[in-house]
C-alpha cells in the first residue's frame, strides 16, 4: 500500500508539473512573443490581433483586418508582401509543416513560429489536436525546426477528429 501512495505521488506531481510548463509555455511565453511588435501578418490567428492583417481558414472571433483563407498551403498574398509574419501554435497541427512553412517564407521576409517547446509536455504530447513533436526547446523559431509524427495522433484523429481550440 505504501509503495502504492508514492507512485500515485509521483503521478500526481507529474501531472501538476506538466500543467504549470504548459501555462507557462502557452499564457506568458507566447503572449510576451505576441506582444514583440505588431505583426504584418497573423496567420491562423484564431482570436489573437496581431496588429496588422489577421487571416484564418475561419473566423474564430470579430478580430480586425480579418481575411478568410482556403489553404494554408497556397495563400492569397503576393511573393515577400509582408515584412513580419506571425504562425503561432499553428505547425504542429498541420499535415505538412514543410511546405506550410515553405509558403509562409514565399510571402514573409521575416518569418516568425511560435511551437510548443518540448518541455511543454501537455502542449507537445496532445495527440487530440497536434500531429508533430517539434525537436527543439525553445519557444519561437524563424527557421522551421526539425520534426517528427507525434505516435498515435494519426490514429486518435482518425476516430475522433482532431480537436482545434482557437
Amino acid at each position: 500500500m505504501r509503495i502504492f501512495l508514492k507512485w500515485l505521488i509521483l503521478l500526481l506531481a507529474i501531472i501538476v508539473l506538466s500543467q504549470a510548463l504548459n501555462i507557462l509555455s502557452y499564457r506568458i511565453l507566447k503572449k510576451r512573443i505576441l506582444r514583440k511588435r505588431k505583426w504584418d501578418l497573423n496567420i491562423c490567428c484564431g482570436k489573437m490581433d496581431g496588429g496588422g492583417i489577421n487571416a484564418d481558414i475561419i473566423p474564430h472571433a470579430n478580430v480586425p483586418r480579418f481575411v478568410q483563407i482556403d489553404s494554408v498551403y497556397s495563400l492569397p498574398f503576393r511573393d515577400h508582401e509582408f515584412e513580419t509574419v506571425l504562425c503561432s501554435h499553428t505547425m504542429e497541427h498541420v499535415e505538412d509543416p514543410t511546405a506550410f512553412f515553405k509558403e509562409l517564407t514565399r510571402i514573409g521576409k521575416q518569418v516568425t513560429i511560435v511551437l510548443p517547446p518540448l518541455w511543454d509536455l501537455a502542449g507537445t504530447l496532445n495527440i487530440f489536436e497536434h500531429r508533430w513533436i517539434f525537436l527543439s526547446f525553445k519557444k519561437e523559431h524563424h527557421r522551421l525546426p526539425r520534426h517528427v509524427r507525434l505516435p498515435l495522433s494519426r490514429t486518435v484523429q482518425r476516430i475522433l477528429g482532431q480537436r482545434i481550440h482557437a
